[in-house]
Order: C-alpha cells, then structure tokens, then sequence
C-alpha cells in the first residue's frame, strides 16, 4: 500500500526524533514518537479502489459514515434543488478524496472559515471547505471537502477545465472531517444515515437511465 505525499513531513517529523533518541538508549521517549510516526503512516495510506463502471452511478468520495441522506439542508446545499449525502471520517478513515462523478470541473470555490467538529450541525456552513463542481452532459455534481476540530487543511489538486473520471483521486484532508455531496433531485440515493460507505466503491446515489 502507497503513502500520499502529503503525509512524509508528518512521518519524518516524528520518525526522526525517535529513531534519535532510540539510538541515545530513551526508549520511553523515542517509542511513543516511534508509534506517532506509525500512525501517521497509517492515516496517509493510499490504498487502490476498484471503482464501478456505470455512467449513471454517483460513488462515495471518501471513506467514514453517513451523517445525512435525503434533501439539501437550508444554508448547507448550494442555491437551486439538491439532494445532499454528507459522510463523516473519523481519523481512523482512510482521507484520499475521490471523484464521486466523472466529467469536466467547472467550478471550484475554496472558503475560509471555523474549525467545529465535522459532525457538528454548524460544521458544514461555517468551517473551512473547498467545493467542485463537475458536469457532464446535462448532468452536475456538487462535492466539498470540510475541516473538522483536528483537519486544518483541505488538499486539491485538481483545477478548473479538468477532467476526472469516477473514482480519481483528487485531494484529501488533513485529520477528521466531513465530505458533502449534492445531486439532482431525479437522482435516487442509495445510502441512508448509519451506512458506512468506502471511497470509489459505494454507490450513494444513482441516474435515472438515460
């Protein structure tokens, strides 16, 4: 299993103060910085994803569980007639994002904000949070990545005028938070709250057939 890049500061950060003060013989100082440094290593796993190939399928963009299935909420889902899945990650989840619907960007818009914990009501309109737009065809899908207590840092890699194909990788976020996505309302989900979902391979929501 691969690391992402974002994650090899984390890891030296703490690999090389332990491995240091192993070798001075301190190992009830060097072991716990050695275990922080095997964390870390754990939460930037980047294991590979087998996506389903449908083009009428909306994927789950991350790994965790869903907060929210069913209608946009009032000042959390952008303007217009949504249906919103929002999936909270907890450290322990893998936190690679991935494309939830293939099609061009056309449309990302990062916004500053808070720091409550993700699965706070509050979370979703006023944290931190980046948020892509891709369409293809007649059809759009909206999706944001939001901060929590412990992520304090959204990482997107992707640009305007891109083309992503269901399942990419596009980002992730730094240490717990939250994953929102809109459809359509013709669109039928599939999840409801409680379910757990992985990222790339669960179906949350489904196309009518064109």
């Amino acid at each position: 299993m691969k690391l992402d890049r974002a994650g090899y500061p984390f890891i030296a950060g703490f690999l090389a103060p332990a491995a240091y003060l192993l070798l001075k013989k301190k190992p009830t100082l060097g072991v716990p910085l050695l275990g922080m440094a095997g964390f870390m290593a754990y939460f930037f796993r980047d294991p590979e994803r087998y996506p389903p190939q449908h083009p009428d399928l909306v994927l789950s963009p991350a790994d965790g569980r869903v907060m929210v299935a069913g209608p946009g909420e009032p000042g959390v889902a952008p303007p217009g007639d949504w249906q919103q899945i929002s999936i909270f990650l907890s450290p322990l989840d893998v936190h690679i994002n991935r494309a939830p619907f293939g099609g061009e960007i056309t449309r990302i818009a990062y916004t500053p904000g808070k720091f409550l914990a993700a699965y706070d009501d509050r979370a979703a309109a006023e944290n931190e949070r980046n948020e892509v737009w891709v369409k293809d065809g007649d059809r759009t899908v909206v999706f944001r990545q939001v901060v929590g207590v412990l992520a304090r840092r959204v990482v997107c890699r992707v640009q305007v005028g891109d083309r992503l194909e269901a399942g990419e990788r596009f980002g992730l976020m730094k240490f717990g938070s939250r994953m929102d996505v809109f459809v359509p309302p013709g669109c039928t989900l599939q999840v409801r709250p409680g379910d757990v979902v992985r990222g790339a391979e669960s179906v949350i929501a489904r196309w009518p057939e064109a």
